[in-house]
Parts: structure tokens; C-alpha cells; sequence
């Protein structure tokens, strides 16, 4: 039996994602699926001394950059980083198997750590003290 390789295929999007793009794309990505969420140096690119974005701009793509985090602590996606040239990167966010033991739907985990109800379940989604 031939067993061939998967071309793995990262999805560029054409203009800078929102944090609420990056959440959709996490939440109907299967295995595998790779999402390019920025192309730069993030580190200096949300940095106010060294961003060439304005600050509106920038302000997003840290949200967009802290978001991508929580994702990957979450266990939602893999962060990696490919070289592009010089001091620029591709930073891409592949999908994982989305946890078993967690059936909370992504809304539900963004509202919880927003400390808001969540409707479906009723929960706050922060412990009482």
C-alpha cells in the first residue's frame, strides 16, 4: 500500500485578521488546518516604540497575538513560526483535536474569561469565593 504525504496548506489571509476572525477560524478549523495570523515580527510590531501601524492597528494585533496565545494554552492550536527573510516571520496557528474532556463550545471559554454568564450552561465560568 502507497502511503503519500499531505501537502500541508497554510491559509494567508489577503488583509490583517480581527480577533473575533482568528476565534471563528479556531472554532470551525478541523486537525491540521493551518491559518497564517500575521506576517512581520510581532514582538517589535505591537511594540509602541517600533510599530509602523498605527495605533489602532497595533492595539489589534495584540489583542490578535494574545488571543492566538490563549488558544494554544487552551490546547486548541499549535503556534509555530516560519522564517520568511530577514527579521520577518510567518506566524501560523494549526488546529488541534478539539479536547474531549472539554465540551464547553469556544463562546463558552471566551465568556468565561470574560467573567459573563454563560447562558447555555447558566455558569459565570469563574468559581464563587
Amino acid at each position: 500500500m502507497f502511503m503519500g504525504t499531505t501537502p500541508f496548506i497554510t491559509v494567508r489571509a489577503r488583509r490583517p485578521l480581527t480577533e473575533i476572525e482568528f476565534c471563528a477560524w479556531v472554532a470551525q478549523a478541523v486537525p491540521g488546518d493551518r491559518l497564517e495570523y500575521h506576517r512581520g515580527f510581532l514582538v517589535l510590531d505591537i511594540f509602541p516604540m517600533f510599530a509602523r501601524l498605527p495605533d489602532q492597528e497595533r492595539a489589534e494585533l495584540a489583542r490578535l497575538g494574545s488571543r492566538a496565545f490563549w488558544a494554544a494554552e487552551q490546547g486548541l492550536v499549535h503556534l509555530v513560526q516560519e522564517r520568511t527573510g530577514p527579521d520577518q516571520f510567518a506566524y501560523i496557528a494549526v488546529a488541534r483535536p478539539k479536547p474531549k474532556a472539554a465540551a464547553v463550545s469556544l463562546s463558552a471559554l471566551l465568556l468565561a474569561e470574560q467573567g459573563q454568564p454563560d447562558h447555555a450552561t447558566g455558569s459565570s465560568g469563574r468559581a464563587a469565593a
